[in-house]
């Protein structure tokens, strides 16, 4: 146990000394934050960042509107586990305005419509305060777009900051999904060998064969569009390069004297396998892990850009991109480029992180 303990220590010794790695390390850390607490620090908090006003669609970074907020009476807001999970209900309507003008108990407003066009509309402001009119004033609100908007009219950084979650998601559960497979066929056929080994290794070499794009389409077509499909999807088609790494590793592993003096002592080969065999192996695992966690975030990227991964209106990054790619060709190319960047990078952190923990766990160096 002390010794475990002393080989995690020197791994973390190590893996500190590593800059790419611990850029990578704290780019995820902030991907995770973002994932976990989104709907607390975005400026959009409604469900799915999904707040559409179609009046403000496609404006650049740094835009900045006024609104005129009118809250419905009575609403249920939600506990704060509630907006935690999955933001505010929106219980107010926002009407972008150019100027407003307040007459005895009546609110003039010029309506936004585009940038040479607003409409004149008259409000009672006993109905949008619901109280007196000297409280109209926090009913004129002002939000700064720090992305721009989107051709819905929707807040970029919002939908950038939610889409965290889902990349992150797809990532773990596609990594538990592959890890758990692949470990178990893996050790079965390294450690058994024969026919086991055999049957095994003719199973990843058919999926081997078959392109990732082509058998996640096959089972996402199968399980049918949607959020926990496309986590299956992806994570049935990571598990062979896990496979055949820990088949690899046991193979090496198990001619080793513990090994041995394990099976003298009488213990069951189940036992060894995970008690003594696996517990040994995990770090070139670990490694491949973090590869696969990247590999997993473009496949889901790609699959929702192609209109069979995540729906709308929930955010992914590979969806942002389908929705505004038509506007790299117009003056507004960011519409695009934010997700693609966003997704360039935590793909990097993570090959970093991967490639750190590579040299942090190899005793050689």
């Amino acid at each position: 146990m002390q010794q475990s303990f002393s080989f995690k220590q020197q791994t973390w010794k190590r893996l500190k000394k590593n800059k790419g790695a611990m850029f990578g390390l704290v780019i995820i850390t902030i991907a995770v934050l973002f994932a976990l607490f989104g709907y607390i620090i975005v400026p959009d908090n409604s469900p799915n960042a999904d707040l559409q006003t179609v009046e403000i669609q496609a404006k650049k970074p740094g835009y900045t509107q006024q609104f005129l907020k009118i809250t419905e009476r009575k609403y249920w807001s939600g506990t704060w586990i509630d907006h935690l999970l999955s933001g505010e209900k929106r219980h107010f309507q926002l009407i972008p305005i150019t100027n407003y003008v307040i007459k005895n108990d009546s609110l003039i407003i010029k309506k936004f419509i585009d940038d040479d066009t607003s409409v004149v509309q008259y409000y009672s402001i006993n109905q949008i305060t619901h109280s007196s009119p000297a409280n109209i004033q926090k009913n004129i609100i002002t939000k700064k777009y720090w992305l721009g908007t989107d051709k819905f009219g929707r807040d970029i950084l919002s939908r950038l900051i939610s889409g965290t979650r889902v990349s992150l998601a797809v990532g773990l559960i596609a990594v538990l999904i592959a890890l758990s497979i692949g470990i178990i066929l893996g050790a079965l056929a390294g450690y058994f060998k024969g026919k086991t080994d055999a049957i095994i290794m003719w199973l990843v070499n058919v999926t081997w064969s078959i392109p990732t794009l082509l058998l996640v389409f096959a089972i996402t077509m199968a399980l049918g569009k949607g959020f926990w499909q496309i986590f299956i999807a992806v994570g049935l088609t990571m598990w062979v390069p896990v496979a055949r790494l820990v088949r690899g590793q046991v193979l090496a592993v198990k001619e080793l004297e513990y090994i041995t003096a394990a099976k003298a002592l009488g213990f069951t080969n189940f036992r060894i396998i995970l008690r003594h065999i696996i517990p040994n192996i995990l770090g070139p695992v670990l490694v491949l892990a973090a590869s696969t966690f990247a590999t997993a975030i473009i496949v889901e990227a790609g699959l929702s850009f192609l209109g069979i991964g995540v729906q709308p209106p929930q955010p992914s990054w590979g969806l942002m991109i389908k929705e505004n790619y038509n506007f790299l060709i117009t003056n507004n190319p960011m519409l695009a480029l934010v997700p693609g960047f966003a997704i360039m990078l935590l793909v990097l952190a993570f090959n970093l992180l991967g490639n750190g923990l590579r040299d942090a766990v190899d005793v050689k160096n």
